[in-house]
Formats: structure tokens, sequence, C-alpha cells
């Protein structure tokens, strides 16, 4: 992984959402890195998504797809 790509996830994390935005950024600047590839991949999906389905499924309102289930599962975690 190179700087270009935290760039531009760090970029992406970067939302129309307050709440999301104080998750996601720092997820993204602390932890991205260290993400195995299917992770980081899974990450990169989650930031496609709509920001209220994104929210819903961190704050566990709403259940996420089985395809972003482990990164939100690891994103929800975070504590930072």
């Amino acid at each position: 992984m190179g700087d270009g790509e935290l760039g531009r996830v760090l970029w992406r994390s970067r939302r129309g959402l307050l709440e999301l935005d104080l998750r996601l950024v720092p997820f993204a600047r602390d932890r991205y890195a260290a993400l195995g590839a299917t992770e980081r991949a899974a990450y990169r999906q989650l930031l496609e998504e709509d920001d209220h389905d994104v929210l819903a499924w961190l704050s566990g309102r709403e259940t996420a797809p089985e395809t972003l289930a482990e990164i939100v599962a690891i994103v929800a975690a975070y504590g930072g």
C-alpha cells in the first residue's frame, strides 16, 4: 500500500455527516494501513455506500450487508 492510497482513503473518509467524520477519519488515519488487503478493499467499498446507511450500520441500528459486516465491526470497535 502506498501513501497515495492512504491519502485517497483519508479524503474519502471525510463525509457529509459529522458523526461519520469522527469515526471514519481517525480509523483511516490510525488503522487502515495495518489492515489486510481484504479488509482494506472492504473499507474502500464501505466508503462507496450512502452516509446514512453507514452510520446506521456503525451505530448498530441496522445490520450491515454480509459483504461489509466484518469491516463494519472492525470500524465500530475502534475507539480512537
